[in-house]
């Protein structure tokens, strides 16, 4: 199981949501790129960063930030987060960016995700919000009609190969992951799932790396000290 620890971006700084809410957020660093460090010298390989400011409007106000962690630090980069042109996949790859994660625009105009899978295979991911089993869009403003599963089979035909699925009543709650959702995605096949959401204890991390779960993201816990990023990277490389 690879470990994506995370940052998410707002007004170029390291903050986090409550269950995806603008008015509950907390900031942590005003460095990201520090942080990215810190994060590479206990021996992490990925990041997952998320631009909160452009999954509410479209737009890449932290490019430079993300520009600057791809350059200064050995760091694989994963980036979400208002992602709606080929324009913006292609200055993100361009950045040195790994892998581009695609969500409002992925589930409202499939079109588009099949033209980007296309011409990028699997350097793009599609990021999964869900609630009571739907998939929610817009910086998790919107909850669609969608089935989650029906979604994941969907863009699995595609030739998507990696969804990150996010249970939003989970998010930064400090309450655990839910076990039995990722129980039932890992038993998809042809498709990688990282887990987002609720990771709160190393617990939590072991219970997915026993479901040969792809991934998981590692965010709130790591940054008020109920998970030391250190022994979460010992446990899901052990």
């Amino acid at each position: 199981m690879i470990l994506f620890p995370a940052i998410d971006l707002y007004d170029r700084k390291v903050v986090r949501l409550l269950k995806g809410d603008y008015q509950k957020m907390t900031v942590y660093s005003d460095d990201p790129v520090k942080t990215a460090k810190d994060i590479e010298s206990m021996g992490g390989k990925w990041l997952h960063l998320v631009d909160l400011e452009g999954a509410k409007d479209g737009t890449t106000p932290n490019f430079p930030v993300v520009e600057a962690i791809v350059k200064e630090t050995g760091l694989k980069v994963e980036i979400g987060g208002g992602i709606r042109s080929f324009e913006t996949i292609e200055k993100y790859l361009d950045a040195g960016v790994s892998r581009v994660i695609l969500g409002t625009k992925a589930v409202k105009e499939p079109e588009f995700l099949k033209e980007a899978v296309l011409k990028w295979g699997d350097k793009i991911a599609v990021g999964v919000d869900a609630k009571d089993g739907h998939v929610a869009v817009n910086g998790w403003l919107d909850v669609l009609d969608v089935d989650m599963f029906d979604f994941l089979n969907d863009i699995k035909e595609m030739g998507v190969k990696t969804a990150i699925v996010t249970d939003i009543s989970k998010d930064g709650a400090m309450k655990g992951t839910n076990l039995p959702l990722y129980e039932r995605l890992s038993k998809l096949s042809g498709i990688d799932i990282t887990a987002s959401g609720g990771v709160s204890t190393l617990d939590d991390l072991r219970a997915l790396k026993a479901m040969n779960i792809y991934g998981a993201i590692l965010g709130k816990a790591m940054y008020n000290g109920a998970i030391e990023l250190s022994e979460a990277l010992e446990l899901v490389n052990s």
